[in-house]
């Protein structure tokens, strides 16, 4: 089969599956991205050579625990106390829990920068792959979930802008380099990159940040002026915070010698491919979210 054509196919039913899924319930989104999880966990696992049975053991149980006490605390206190046959809460306070989480993922972030800028470390000790696990693989993928919510409930719009702006700032940032691409952005990483590729990229997400606000989310007149302003501001972290993930990921890619993080996708690669800037995305989008409800 022709390589543009499987590309093309691969990339359809991704798509159809990312957007049906996230449509269709929360039920269903939680679990694709559950499954994405375990796929991302199994890839990184090849990347930076850890067995995996401990991972995935950890991760599938670490997500589903979360979610369940994030999403379905009533329905767990309910199904526990009928199981211990009196009544029984978790008392889990929700929002210090995402703090917590919050903290841990931005510190090991910060980690994640030093890594992508470290031209002397070219390997990963047994405790930083675990590390990475948690606070780069792990948490990104729950917060890509709990951003979801936004505010208060469960709204797909948010997660479907947010992948909008993300698939804007790839397209035009290979469209721009491509065409009038000169300087390159971190060539020991990514020698294909380039910075006007990466300011076009930014330039159009923000463009389809306004467009996202005026025709999609359409909030009312008197939000009108601030949403802008708000996914202007998204459109802005997702150009630079997800060419930040693609680059850790091409790193982790160049110490591991692979082209790709797996071939779960034809023509795309793996998983961690697809879902590399996204994943470094979701958090700080995240903390944006938290910052904006404190100050309101």
């Amino acid at each position: 089969m022709n390589e543009t054509l499987k590309r093309g196919i691969s990339g359809v039913i991704y798509i159809t599956l990312l957007l049906s899924s996230i449509l269709y319930s929360t039920e269903s989104f939680i679990l694709l991205f559950g499954i994405f999880l375990i796929i991302a966990t199994y890839e990184f696992c090849n990347l930076v050579k850890l067995n995996t049975i401990l991972p995935l053991s950890f991760v599938s149980s670490s997500y589903s625990i979360i979610s369940l006490i994030s999403y379905y605390q009533t329905e767990t206190n309910d199904y526990l106390s009928n199981l211990r046959e009196r009544p029984t809460e978790l008392g889990i306070d929700i929002e210090q829990l995402n703090i917590g989480l919050l903290t841990i993922t931005i510190l090991i972030f910060i980690k994640c920068l030093f890594f992508l800028f470290d031209n002397k470390e070219q390997t990963i000790t047994k405790l930083w792959k675990y590390l990475y696990l948690i606070g780069y693989i792990l948490l990104p993928f729950i917060f890509i979930v709990k951003i979801s919510f936004g505010i208060k409930d469960y709204n797909p719009k948010i997660i479907i802008g947010l992948f909008i702006l993300i698939w804007t700032n790839d397209t035009f940032a290979y469209l721009v380099g491509k065409s009038i691409g000169k300087h390159k952005l971190y060539e020991r990483i990514s020698p294909k990159k380039t910075i006007e590729g990466f300011l076009g990229g930014i330039v159009f997400a923000v463009f389809a940040g306004y467009l996202i606000s005026k025709l999609y989310i359409k909030p009312n007149p008197d939000f009108s002026e601030r949403s802008i302003l708000i996914w202007v501001f998204i459109a802005l972290i997702a150009g630079v915070f997800g060419t930040i993930g693609d680059l850790i990921e091409s790193k982790f890619k160049r110490i591991a010698q692979v082209k790709d993080s797996g071939k779960i996708m034809p023509g795309h690669g793996g998983i961690l491919d697809r879902l590399d800037s996204v994943i470094f995305v979701a958090p700080i989008v995240y903390l944006f979210y938290q910052i904006l409800s404190y100050v309101s």
